[in-house]
């Protein structure tokens, strides 16, 4: 049974649907821009839910263990499953020392984007696999640590012409259909021939991520998040345990 895919909601998403995903997570909460605290902690979320604490706002000067402390009232009250420290500045050494504190004072499992993860002991979150990339590259380094994938769809689109390579990632809106497919990286593709160039578009479908988790957990992933926007429900045959 493939792993469980949790879904990523704003405050609004979830205040707007009727029916929440079986497994979600809240992806609204940041660093106070005016304070010492966090903004955005959900004050109710469904049990079992991830939480999901980001660096859009820049840590500065921010306490550890008043982090530590709101983040675990939150999760006590909510019965979070996890905290996913989705950060993105791999060179603000504050935010790094605020991961390696919750991962030694939280409850929970704390699972660290892998910009972070090098030399703390917690789970490993990993950035989405571009499509033309094999997952079992992106994995091997961290085997043996718990692993999530974020599988957030995004396409690429490849030119090839006589002075090289080009790589371009395809909006996020912009969503192909038909095309080829590779089982082997899990998505379509399209190509497109002229005079000077060829052009690859790779993109993945939800049915290649459900392919993609398959192989996830062969490769020892524990879980995958996505975003709401872009699955509106879990994949199918995805756990419900």
């Amino acid at each position: 049974m493939p792993i469980p895919q949790y879904l990523a909601m704003t405050a609004a998403e979830m205040e707007g649907s009727a029916v929440l995903p079986h497994q979600m997570a809240w992806m609204a909460c940041h660093f106070s821009s005016s304070g010492n605290g966090l903004s955005n902690l959900p004050k109710w979320l469904p049990a079992g839910s991830a939480l999901i604490l980001d660096d859009s706002t820049p840590i500065h000067d921010h306490d550890p263990e008043r982090i530590a402390a709101e983040l675990g009232q939150c999760i006590q009250h909510l019965q979070c499953v996890g905290l996913l420290l989705d950060f993105q500045r791999p060179d603000e050494g504050q935010a790094r020392e605020v991961a390696e504190y919750l991962c030694e004072t939280l409850p929970i499992p704390v699972i660290v984007s892998d910009a972070y993860a090098e030399g703390l002991d917690c789970g490993v979150f990993i950035s989405p696999v571009p499509p033309d990339e094999a997952m079992a590259s992106r994995l091997t380094r961290w085997q043996g640590r718990e692993i999530w994938l974020d599988t957030t769809m995004e396409g690429l689109e490849i030119i090839l012409t006589e002075d090289g390579a080009k790589s371009t990632p395809l909006p996020p809106w912009e969503r192909r259909e038909g095309g080829l497919e590779d089982k082997h990286l899990h998505c379509h593709y399209q190509i497109s021939l002229d005079e000077n160039s060829a052009v690859f578009t790779l993109w993945r479908t939800a049915e290649d991520v459900a392919a993609q988790l398959a192989e996830a957990e062969a490769l020892g992933v524990t879980a995958a998040v996505g975003l709401y926007q872009e699955f509106g429900s879990p994949l199918p045959g995805a756990e419900e345990g």
